[in-house]
């Protein structure tokens, strides 16, 4: 079953489709044995996006040459879409057994997507809300895995990210401080994906 494929499948050929429906099969299967074999234990922070929403968002967003970065990558599902459909692709994810996993599916459908272990916070960034709030505004800590990638966040023309409640403001102040002018950040919530560009919502 190819989940959704006819909201999206006119704006891609065959080849893309069929690949395209056979990682976001393989991405639910594994969503549904990390949920009963992971979640259902313990509390852990990986929840999966509506994939198919995230996909036709970028779909509008195609063009050449253009760098992605998905923060808090998990399973690379998101991630690998990305890079097969043209964008240069990056995912980081603080949990190295998931990163294995991404790294694992992206090589069984053909992907180049590249992932790295850590946080997706800059070395020294520092959340200072208006509110007085100074917690880091995220879940977990780890070392910024940056370096790993080999670009800083300024390299990215689109960032993707699904905030926990409370996070989309630091991912915002996130972007505006070390994130390029001309950056878009993707934020999936409860109604879609939002496009931020310079601070401001575009779509």
């Amino acid at each position: 079953m190819n989940h959704g494929a006819s909201s999206w499948g006119t704006e891609v050929d065959a080849a893309l489709r069929a690949q395209l429906g056979s990682l976001l099969d393989e991405g639910w299967e594994i969503w549904d044995r990390f949920d009963c074999e992971v979640r259902q234990q313990n509390w852990h922070p990986f929840v999966a996006a509506d994939y198919e929403r995230v996909l036709e968002a970028l779909l509008a967003l195609r063009a050449p040459r253009l760098r992605f970065l998905e923060w808090g990558s998990a399973t690379g599902v998101i991630t690998i879409m990305a890079d097969l459909l043209g964008f240069e692709a990056y995912g980081i994810e603080l949990d190295p057994a998931l990163v294995d996993t991404a790294r694992g599916l992206a090589e069984r459908h053909g992907s180049g997507a590249r992932f790295a272990a850590g946080s997706f916070l800059p070395a020294g960034y520092e959340w200072r809300p208006s509110n007085g709030d100074d917690r880091r505004g995220t879940i977990g800590d780890g070392t910024s895995a940056y370096p790993g990638l080999g670009h800083p966040l300024e390299d990215f023309d689109l960032v993707y990210g699904y905030p926990w409640s409370g996070e989309q403001p630091m991912m915002l102040d996130l972007i505006r401080c070390y994130g390029s002018r001309e950056a878009r950040l993707l934020l999936n919530g409860s109604e879609g994906v939002r496009i931020y560009r310079n601070g401001r919502l575009e779509s």
